[in-house]
């Protein structure tokens, strides 16, 4: 496995400014973005961007190591059969953990374009409650459901 093939965007929530808030998409009925409520989403996705980094080298080791360890040289096929179905087990934990990451950083990057909040179905706000629920979405709830209907 290799380390992180791709760049962890962290924002400085101080450098954020009021014009930074009111330039974000907000949803028909909601209120613009204020600086407070940016900072602290900003904040937050740079928490979990940290935290899933870190998480993913350890994972990506732990999968390294599993990998180097089980050749499977003298085992019978009990022992075959478990060390593949580990092996899945932390391919799919290094998967996620990679795709979580890279989702909070292009919520980062879009937080830095000015595009964040904006759906990337119809062009519309997404909602503020949904974003500081779920900082990562990139759908309105409508066009979401839509998508998870097909």
């Amino acid at each position: 496995m290799t380390s992180t093939d791709f760049t962890v965007v962290v924002i400085d929530p101080a450098e954020l400014k009021a014009a930074d808030a009111k330039k974000l998409a907000v949803r028909d009925g909601d209120e613009p973005w204020k600086l407070a409520e940016l900072r602290e989403l900003v904040a937050t996705l740079n928490d979990d961007a940290q935290r899933l980094a870190a998480e993913y080298e350890g994972v990506e080791h732990d999968l390294d190591d599993l990998l180097h360890t089980s050749e499977g040289a003298g085992d019978d096929q009990a022992d075959i059969g478990s060390s593949a179905l580990e092996r899945e087990h932390e391919m799919s934990i290094v998967n996620n953990t990679r795709d979580m990451l890279e989702q909070t950083s292009d919520a980062l990057r879009r937080v830095r374009k000015g595009t964040y909040g904006t759906c990337a179905s119809c062009g519309e706000g997404i909602g503020k409650a949904r974003l500081q629920a779920f900082p990562r979405a990139t759908h309105c709830v409508t066009c979401k459901q839509r998508e998870e209907r097909r």
